[in-house]
């Protein structure tokens, strides 16, 4: 099982912290996409030479991994000053995601055995990622529910202050919480693996 006990770096997210000029609306801007990379071989140990020298590489690490999630947060906060006090017009959150993904070009002329262990992997690496976009989608909901519900204050200086700080504690909130996935998917990998196959042997021997 040398596929398994190489890839062990599961992948880490490259994440894009911003905030920018925007239209105001009722919910946040949500876009997900997806893109591959290719990778040859025929042999366990060829497809995790592939995976080390093709995978993307991330910002947090500086290494490469079997795939990643690029994140993008963005959008605006607009003011309106009335009866002396400053108000929230409208605020909005913009996130892009973009999930990378590997293709194994070889998948079909594969023998059974290792198209078997690659489509339990490949799979695995999906949802992984896909987490890192549920992560970041949930903390887009959060910023802009707390956004809006900022009450109106007698300076638009001071409401500045208080959106600054609640987009910077919502942020660092969720970077935390995607390295900390990350952490224990890294940490149970072996286990969850090996579940998998188990899994999906039994379904396959049905």
């Amino acid at each position: 099982m040398f596929l398994m006990r190489r890839v062990r770096r599961l992948s880490g997210a490259i994440l894009f912290l911003c905030v920018i000029p925007a239209v105001a609306s009722a919910q946040p801007a949500i876009t997900k996409t997806y893109s591959y990379f290719r990778i040859g071989g025929r042999t366990a140990e060829d497809l995790d030479k592939e995976l080390e020298k093709r995978g993307p590489v991330t910002r947090t690490t500086g290494h490469r991994h079997p795939g990643a999630t690029e994140i993008k947060f963005g959008g605006d906060v607009t003011y309106m000053e009335k009866g002396g006090r400053c108000e929230i017009s409208g605020a909005r959150v913009t996130l892009r995601t973009r999930i990378v993904l590997p293709r194994w070009s070889n998948r079909r002329h594969a023998t059974a055995d290792l198209g078997f262990i690659w489509d339990t992997l490949s799979t695995d690496i999906k949802r992984h990622e896909e987490r890192h976009a549920e992560i970041a989608r949930n903390h887009a909901y959060q910023l802009e529910r707390e956004l809006l519900a900022l009450r109106p204050n007698r300076s638009c200086d001071v409401l500045e202050k208080q959106v600054a700080e609640i987009t910077s504690r919502l942020l660092e909130s969720h970077d935390r919480e995607q390295l900390r996935f990350d952490r224990v998917e890294a940490a149970n990998f072996d286990a969850r693996l090996m579940r998998l196959l188990q899994y999906n042997l039994k379904r396959r021997g049905k």
